[in-house]
């Protein structure tokens, strides 16, 4: 090196004249700061930007714009006051701006507090052939850091003008200081799934910024007394609640659960409490520091399936107008596949589209420090362009090997409204874990006592090796629950045979006619002590099996304290206190929470309920079963009393650990023995879901259990954990 820097000083020596003619080209090495203008558009002083970097991004002394497009002939940059439907300046990119398929341009100068851009495109137009270009249409940033214009929840622009989305150039520069992520193993993962208004919006809460991220953040303290590790948000990428909006009975219905994306790389600014004007999402990775700091990470729910701009009936904002033949599912004639039931598909799996789901994946990772992500709709995201399924869909592989997100935990929701239900075969090249579809139906007949579903219990319970082999990718993979955001409440499953979503507005045709529910003898709320005691205790017998079984235990916000939707299992679009969490039931299900706490601790007291540990001293099998007598594992259409046993060694290596799970399915008494304890040990009952729960009760005095018999009352769960004699 030393050699070659004295031979290029001496050229310059020698060929002063040729030097100087270079003198006035800034140096592209270096601080950008040092970078100067080369022209001017508009009076506004530009130079070519930095082309590796998709979006607008801040340097020293102005913003930087790059955006991407196969088909359009040019492209405009439009520039905005906060708040004005019309740009003061239009920057149209030189032909020398446009480098292979992307523009970019540095704008010296702004101001970003009073700036908003956006995009046009100008090129051909053909519907049948995929191509949208319209130079008239006003086109979002696909990276953009931050959507202008909804931080006010359902209000509409001034002047209730249609809405035209623009974005705002975001100051990254929030301190994670020494923040490490928790790195939880999939086994051990209790999540919580949450709506982050409705958690906190009715005024139940007890929060001041209701409804907020700041509002779901004073509830980390209940999170972690709860005893859960894991959040899983519901979806917080930009969205618009008044999509499609409506009245029935005059209620405004808005697109509530937010299932519908605007913008990939933008937090959703309504459910911000401060306003962050240039900073947004700091709000959010507040909560986030905060949930990792007590221990809980942070999955996303992500919807990569369909976007905001619908079928061919629907706006054109965003990528219909940069590349809709690229970013969409075509049909020959230029018509939306529909895979996703909500109008459009993206083309996931065309190298455009998967490299900006990549950097998207890889963007909330680094920039927020996001622990996993759950797929909505995953089935779609392994289909080609035509549609058609693929043995080794290119995105799919793509995420799992991604040196970023290597230990960021990938969730499948393995099935799409196109009829492709992979639960169990999704691709996964031992990284995608699944949403364990088979395990909720499974589960929810077997606990309301269908007749032959123990064989099926059992096998989810112990992990679904049927699906999930342990040659392959075992018991981790299976993302075990009982209840979701999408369906009935666990107290409204066993309070309703019938789906009520009238308030829906659709005659009650939407929403699952299969929920596999039981009201338990009376439709809907009672007075029946009865019905209600028999409730709540297939309420604490769903609890039971889901933190007895294999795999990472997902469940529902409110649950643990018997929140309703009043019988609405598609609450997507209820914005009041049908979706609301109602903090009040809290006191009345105060019993239905206490336990839920406990069996949470319990789980996590023994590992051998999760996962593979040691073998226990005695040499007993990791896991056997007893279904009503020492080591009977057969099973037909009629057994409904089951029984399986966890032994191994607990955390530390150091005792024997073995635990009993019992479950009465039946509407009558049964019979139940127990195998005998290890040497040194004797079994202690510690849940009997037919009393009422209270810390440190004595469950056994309350039961009928000599010995190792015990009579088990109807539908009833019983626990048992091996202790020492001494």
């Amino acid at each position: 090196m030393r050699k070659q820097h004295i031979i290029i000083k001496g050229l310059a020596n020698e060929k002063e004249p040729e030097r100087k003619k270079f003198e006035n080209v800034p140096s592209r090495l270096g601080n950008v700061s040092a970078l100067q203008p080369l022209d001017e558009i508009c009076g506004f002083k530009v130079r070519p930007g930095h082309y590796r970097t998709e979006g607008a991004h801040m340097a020293e002394n102005g913003v930087s714009f790059t955006i991407s497009s196969h088909g359009a002939k040019s492209c405009t940059l439009l520039l905005f006051h906060a708040g004005e439907q019309k740009p003061y300046a239009k920057l149209k990119f030189p032909d020398n701006y446009h480098i292979g398929n992307r523009f970019s341009m540095l704008v010296f100068d702004l101001d970003i507090e009073d700036l908003e851009y956006a995009y046009s495109f100008d090129g051909p137009y053909d519907p049948e052939r995929g191509l949208l270009f319209n130079k008239d249409n006003v086109i979002l940033d696909p990276h953009a850091k931050a959507v202008t214009g909804q931080h006010e929840w359902g209000q509409k622009p001034k002047g209730n003008k249609p809405f035209v989305y623009h974005a705002r150039v975001v100051r990254n520069d929030f301190e994670w200081g020494a923040m490490k992520n928790p790195e939880i193993r999939f086994e051990d993962l209790i999540i919580y799934e949450t709506h982050v208004r409705g958690y906190t919006k009715d005024s139940s809460s007890g929060v001041h910024e209701k409804g907020t991220y700041e509002g779901l953040r004073r509830k980390i303290p209940y999170l972690k007394d709860l005893g859960v590790n894991a959040v899983e948000l519901m979806p917080i990428f930009e969205f618009d609640e008044m999509e499609g909006e409506r009245y029935h009975n005059g209620r405004k219905l808005y697109n509530y659960w937010g299932y519908s994306t605007v913008s990939y790389f933008a937090p959703n600014t309504s459910y911000a409490f401060f306003n962050e004007h240039n900073h947004e999402g700091d709000e959010l990775k507040r909560l986030i520091y905060d949930l990792k700091k007590n221990g809980i990470e942070v999955i996303l729910d992500v919807v990569f399936n369909h976007t905001a701009e619908g079928n061919e009936h629907g706006p054109c904002f965003s990528f219909k107008g940069i590349d809709n033949n690229i970013y969409y599912m075509l049909t020959p004639d230029g018509y939306y596949y529909n895979f996703s039931g909500c109008g459009n598909v993206m083309n996931c799996n065309h190298p455009v589209v998967r490299n900006f789901i990549v950097d998207c994946l890889r963007y909330w990772v680094t920039e927020y420090r996001v622990d996993g992500f759950r797929f909505d709709l995953a089935s779609i995201l392994s289909r080609d362009q035509n549609g058609a399924p693929m043995e080794r869909p290119p995105l799919l592989e793509e995420l799992a090997f991604d040196t970023v997100l290597a230990k960021t935990k990938l969730i499948a929701e393995a099935w799409d409204a196109g009829g492709m239900y992979q639960v169990g075969s999704f691709p996964s090249w031992n990284r995608w874990a699944e949403w364990n579809g088979r395990y909720r139906d499974d589960m929810r007949r077997f606990l309301k006592g269908d007749e032959n579903m123990a064989a099926a219990a059992i096998t989810r319970i112990t992990g679904s090796a049927d699906l999930y082999s342990q040659n392959g990718r075992g018991y981790r993979a299976s993302v075990n629950f009982i209840t979701c955001h999408d369906g009935f409440t666990l107290y409204d499953l066993y309070s309703y045979n019938m789906k009520h979503n009238e308030e829906n507005g659709w005659d009650n045709t939407d929403g699952d006619n299969n929920s596999n529910s039981w009201n338990c003898g009376a439709e809907g709320e009672t007075d029946d002590v009865n019905v209600e005691n028999l409730r709540r205790r297939m309420i604490k017998n769903a609890f039971s099996a889901l933190f007895m079984s294999r795999g990472p235990a997902m469940f529902y916000q409110g649950d643990e304290f018997c929140n309703t939707q009043n019988g609405n299992n598609n609450a997507y679009c209820q914005d009041n206190p049908i979706s609301w969490i109602d903090w009040r039931r809290l006191d009345e299900y105060k019993e239905i929470h206490d336990f839920v706490r406990f069996m949470i601790k319990f789980r996590k007291k023994h590992p051998i309920i999760r996962k593979t540990t040691a073998q226990a001293s005695n040499n007993l099998p990791e896991i056997t079963i007893h279904n009503g007598y020492p080591f009977n594992g057969q099973t037909d259409r009629n057994t409904r009393l089951i029984g399986v046993m966890y032994s191994g060694r607990n955390e530390a290596n150091t005792k024997d650990d073995v635990v009993f799970y019992g479950m009465n399915a039946y509407w009558e008494p049964m019979s139940l023995q127990l195998p005998s304890a290890p040497s040194g040990m004797h079994w202690k009952m510690v849940v009997n879901t037919n009393c009422e729960y209270k810390d440190g009760a004595d469950f056994g005095a309350m039961s009928q259990f000599t010995g190792n018999m015990m009579l088990v009352p109807p539908r009833t769960t019983v626990i048992f954990e091996a202790v020492s004699d001494k």
